[in-house]
Formats: structure tokens, C-alpha cells, sequence
């Protein structure tokens, strides 16, 4: 019995670590093909082709008729007179302004008492109480209906967190319109990659503008953007050496104490 507990218990070990080692195989070969020449530039292609893009869809309203006026230089639903050259097709590129500064402070403090026991007893049970002894297997005849079972258990939880968070980030970069919703608004996204002594800083920023939030000079500041998306990270040796090695982040994840 022992034998083929161990023998599961191994087989479930060994599922375990083909799962982790599944998961960190596609990132172990991007660091392992970097040894000595530091992380790779991805090249530039089209963000709508990729398999994971997915169009934006929000609530629009309800779709407005133009009505022609051949008398007029007017024309009904025009956002500008004149024409400028602002961002306002599919490809063409928008500034963006990007002053984040945001701080945060937590505090939590949590204290928790448990204690909890029962007491079990069978006087009667069709005449069975008096069996109990034969019925236990190695039981002695001190079995004592009165008294079968005792719980207790006591539990103390005590916590405390302080979380303190500050992100200052100050960056100017181009994006570019990537779809146009029924109702005019834009959908941009805008890449960056920095790469500075085989530090590869990545920036990402996708969302939701109105034309008319647009600037003469083409340029958006980021409080403008609706459904604003920003990733900013960076992979490389030292990135590498400030984070735990991947067993420990699984290691806390699954370790149930």
C-alpha cells in the first residue's frame, strides 16, 4: 500500500514539474538565446495582424443621417472648417503626451482569535454501544459510549501590511490609429523599445481618443484617453538578477502554508 502511494505520490511530482517546466519553456529559451548579446529588438509589423488582437467595441449611438446642403461650404457632422493635419484616418500618427504621477498609501492590520471543540457521544444506537469494543478494530473494553469523541481546536491569526507606491513616468512618444469607431472616436496604440548596455526598456500604451481632444500639433495628453492601457517594463541581466528565480515565484504560489 505504502509502495504505490509513493509511486503516485512520485508520478504526481513528476506531472508537477513537466507543468512548470511547460510554462517557463518559451521564456528559459528567449533568455537562454540572449546569453552574451542581451535582449533583441522585436521588429516593426502591423499590431492588427497578430493572432491575440481583438477590435475594440464600446457602446456607440445611434447612427445620425447626413443631409446634403449643396449650397452650404458647411458640411453636417464635420468636426473642423478647414482642414488640418491632424490624426483622423487609420495610419496616421498622434503624439502622445504621457505625465504620470501617482502615489498610493495602505495600511491593513488584521486579528483573528478561533477556538473551537465538540464532544461526541452514542448511549444509544440499537444496542450496538455495548459492541463497540468488538466492532473498533484494537479497541479495549474501556471504550465508553458516553465519551467516543473530543475536538478542540484553537487558532490565532495576527497581520500587519503597509504598502507605500510612487510611480512618476514623463514620456513623449508617437502612436498610431489602428481602428475608427462608428461614432469617430480613434483607437491608438503606441510601441516603444529602448535598448541602452543590454537593457531593453518596452513601453506599450493603447486607448480610446476623440479628434476634437487632438491639438493642433497633433499631439494628446494622456488624461484624454479613455480605456488608457500602459505597460512599462524592461527584461535584461539586471532586470533578471531583481526578480526571484521562477521555482521560487512558483514555489510561493502553490506552498498552501
Amino acid at each position: 500500500m505504502s509502495s504505490a502511494i509513493t509511486k503516485k505520490s512520485s508520478l504526481t511530482m513528476i506531472a508537477a514539474i513537466i507543468a512548470v517546466t511547460g510554462l517557463s519553456g518559451c521564456n528559459l529559451a528567449t533568455r537562454l538565446s540572449e546569453v552574451g548579446n542581451g535582449p533583441q529588438l522585436t521588429t516593426i509589423e502591423n499590431p492588427t495582424a497578430k493572432p491575440e488582437y481583438r477590435p475594440v467595441s464600446l457602446p456607440m449611438p445611434a447612427p445620425q443621417v447626413a443631409e446634403e446642403n449643396p449650397s452650404s461650404l458647411w458640411r453636417n457632422g464635420a468636426r473642423a472648417f478647414f482642414k488640418d493635419h491632424r490624426a483622423k484616418e487609420i495610419g496616421d500618427i498622434v503624439t502622445v503626451k504621457l505625465e504620470l504621477s501617482d502615489s498610493a498609501t495602505l495600511e491593513n492590520k488584521t486579528e483573528r482569535a478561533r477556538a473551537d471543540g465538540e464532544d461526541t457521544n452514542v448511549t444509544k444506537l440499537l444496542g450496538l454501544e455495548t459492541r463497540f469494543a468488538d466492532i473498533i478494530p484494537g479497541a479495549s473494553a474501556a471504550v465508553d459510549p458516553t465519551s467516543l469523541l473530543s475536538f478542540n481546536n484553537n487558532h490565532n491569526t495576527s497581520g500587519d501590511g503597509d504598502i507605500e507606491r510612487s510611480e512618476d513616468i514623463n514620456l513623449t512618444f508617437a502612436a498610431v490609429v489602428t481602428q475608427i469607431l462608428p461614432n469617430g472616436s480613434l483607437v491608438v496604440m503606441g510601441r516603444q523599445e529602448i535598448m541602452v548596455n543590454a537593457e531593453l526598456r518596452e513601453l506599450m500604451v493603447t486607448g480610446v481618443v476623440r479628434p476634437e481632444d487632438i491639438e493642433s500639433d497633433n499631439t494628446i495628453s494622456h488624461e484624454k484617453i479613455a480605456e488608457m492601457r500602459v505597460a512599462y517594463g524592461g527584461r535584461g541581466t539586471l532586470s533578471g538578477l531583481q526578480q526571484p528565480r521562477w521555482g521560487t515565484q512558483v514555489w510561493d504560489i502553490i506552498f498552501p502554508f
